[in-house]
């Protein structure tokens, strides 16, 4: 064969998500897509003497996923200064962690737990006290950011920020005060969020290059759970172009390990119109290239039509003025083909959007736009046909796992059924693809969300959902690769392994279709490949993968507490097999192979013969 591969992928058990072809063992890769899908015997013959030959070891492998709603440009620019709770099993192992890093963090600088935990995964069901965080931390500003609920700050955090007796309540948020009338540290979101993250904002940021290294170790930690491409939201207090100049530059410079669509996010009340008028004459959706490339609009489209979801308030009502402003904005995005997203939580909220949508539709089509709305929780059938009626989708979360127990208790066990409707959305026949919304709320790790979806059960193992709402493994899968790819209008491109898309795959530490439900969550990747480049290897490929870059700065909590975060025992399911690569002697193929494995019996022989070498382990 004259046009040898790039790389070939052999000996794995394959689901491809293909409908033509749903089962194979190995892949061959060319120019960063696809060549080659099929058995190990057929796709050694697309190997020359300079491609790359890699051992699967009859590992699962599936489709790279893809999370249709993050927040990666925000997260990145501040992991490195984050200490994660996300999978953390008691709030002892918490406060250990949080007691750890005070220590270890120099002023001016802050610790912060920004997200990610649920106070019901804690084996205790509670949050620390206000007593317990100044305790651990009486000089050191500490914030914890629960979920959009609430806000957690100990004396020096307050100190830092202004908050005193003479500070007035903001708009829409409580700070909580004493007998005395003076600050507690408890931060209410009642009913918005604003208060909890303009606070965040005004910690220290970290260094310009910092930055860089803290978007690279959270795009190789995205890549260690199997994420390939993500779809990226936005968000508050996230300005472009300027705070985009960091994924830029590691874009330029070749260096992003996970694809990135990118919406802008209206920062300016009242003037949203403005900002999409004025960043069309910058930017069109698509402008990019296949790693970083612009999404258009959203999530938040006006502040009127913000309903956070703050399940331990009552329903937000929106403002009267919503549908005015709503409709010159979307008037503006449909006028210049932007695809948009839209941030809606209750059906009563997403009623009068669609009234919205509905009036634009009727000048200026949407149809084939690829516009949807983020979340949905409570949505009716009735608003899924209008959806499907206007050409849209839905992107749904796992932000029931985090929040799931604060609706029970609010709305009942059967309003509880149905949040989100999953099932009604797949029979009506609309886009719908799976996302975490991370990092402030859920975790970003996709497989506590897949576990939700199989077993509707939060991260404190509340049943949410009755058997005749959940899905299969499969169609969840579905859901986190082709499904998501709509949304960022690659569908075809990406999100199923077949002849023609992305080189985007991953194996998996154990086989997703046979574990037990519970361990779902426990999964991650031990090889990950980006357009048919290995960015993350583990359990006998860590020699494949580029080096992981040193945390900086010093004082950064990444990759210190990892022990305590391993809330499951999922390390003790990783093997300790080692890896070694050498290039085979008699046709110079570069192979990598785990010193313990061996391809299945039934396969040796043809998987040797094929390669045409003695190399055996």
């Amino acid at each position: 064969m004259p046009d040898h591969a790039d790389a070939v992928f052999v000996n794995g058990r394959i689901t491809t998500l293909d409908p033509g072809q749903p089962e194979a063992q190995a892949i061959a890769v060319k120019d960063g897509v696809l060549a080659a899908v099929g058995s190990t015997v057929d796709i050694m013959r697309h190997a020359g003497p300079r491609t790359q030959a890699v051992d699967l070891h009859g590992r699962r492998v599936v489709p790279g996923l893809n999370d249709s709603h993050t927040h990666l440009i925000r997260a990145g620019l501040n992991y490195n200064m984050e200490l994660r709770w996300d999978g953390v099993p008691t709030l002892s192992d918490a406060m250990a962690m949080l007691k750890a890093q005070v220590a270890r963090t120099p002023a001016p600088q802050w610790v912060r737990v920004v997200g990610g935990f649920s106070e019901f995964q804690f084996a205790e069901k509670r949050l620390p006290t206000l007593q317990e965080i100044n305790a651990a931390a009486p000089d050191t500003p500490v914030f914890i950011l629960h979920l959009y609920d609430r806000a957690l700050l100990n004396a020096a955090a307050l100190r830092a920020v202004g908050y005193t007796r003479d500070a007035p309540d903001p708009p829409g948020a409580e700070i909580q005060r004493n007998a005395r009338g003076e600050p507690t540290g408890l931060l209410i979101a009642r009913p918005n969020a604003l208060i909890l993250y303009a606070t965040l904002a005004k910690g220290p940021r970290l260094s310009p290059e910092d930055q860089l290294n803290s978007t690279r170790l959270y795009m190789r930690e995205l890549n260690r759970l199997g994420l390939t491409s993500v779809i990226d939201a936005g968000g508050g207090f996230q300005n472009f172009p300027d705070d985009y100049a960091v994924i830029q530059k590691l874009a330029e410079a070749g260096e992003l390990t996970v694809r990135i669509a990118y919406n802008l996010f209206t920062q300016r009340p009242q003037q949203e119109k403005e900002d999409f008028l004025q960043w069309a004459k910058l930017v069109k959706p698509g402008d990019g290239d296949a790693f970083l490339r612009h999404n258009g609009a959203g999530e938040m489209l006006v502040f009127s039509a913000a309903d956070f979801e703050d399940f331990r308030e009552p329903r937000p009502e929106l403002s009267a003025s919503m549908e005015q402003q709503l409709y010159e904005v979307t008037r503006v995005l449909a006028g210049n083909r932007w695809p948009f997203r839209i941030h809606a939580t209750y059906d009563e909220s997403i009623g009068r959007m669609l009234d919205v949508f509905e009036r634009v539709h009727a000048e200026v089509p949407l149809t084939g736009l690829h516009w949807f709305i983020d979340h949905a929780e409570t949505i009716s059938e009735r608003n899924i046909d209008r959806i499907k009626a206007l050409g849209g989708g839905i992107a749904i979360q796992h932000r029931m796992a985090y929040q799931g127990e604060y609706f029970l208790e609010r709305y009942g066990a059967k309003a509880t059924e149905r949040t989100p409707p999953v099932k009604k959305m797949l029979e009506a026949g609309i886009p719908v693809g799976m996302g975490t919304d991370a990092t402030r709320v859920a975790s970003y790790n996709p497989w506590v969300g897949l576990h939700w979806l199989v077993t509707g059960e939060t991260v404190g193992g509340t049943q949410l959902y009755p058997q005749r709402q959940l899905i299969d493994r499969v169609t969840a899968l579905r859901l986190y690769t082709e499904g998501s790819a709509w949304f960022s209008t690659e569908q075809g491109r990406k999100g199923s392994i077949r002849i023609g898309q992305y080189a985007d795959f991953i194996a998996l530490s154990e086989d997703y279709f046979a574990i037990p439900e519970s361990r779902i969550k426990d999964l991650s990747a031990v090889l990950t490949v980006v357009g048919g480049k290995v960015v993350h290897g583990d359990d006998g490929f860590q020699k494949m993968a580029p080096a992981m870059p040193k945390p900086s700065p010093d004082w950064s909590p990444v990759g210190r507490y990892e022990r305590l975060r391993d809330a499951s025992g999922a390390a003790a399911h990783r093997n300790a097999a080692s890896c070694c690569a050498s290039p085979c002697g008699l046709h110079g193929h570069r192979h990598l192979f785990a010193a313990l494995a061996q391809p299945p019996a039934s396969d040796r022989g043809a998987f040797w013969g094929a390669l045409g070498c003695g190399c055996a382990f």
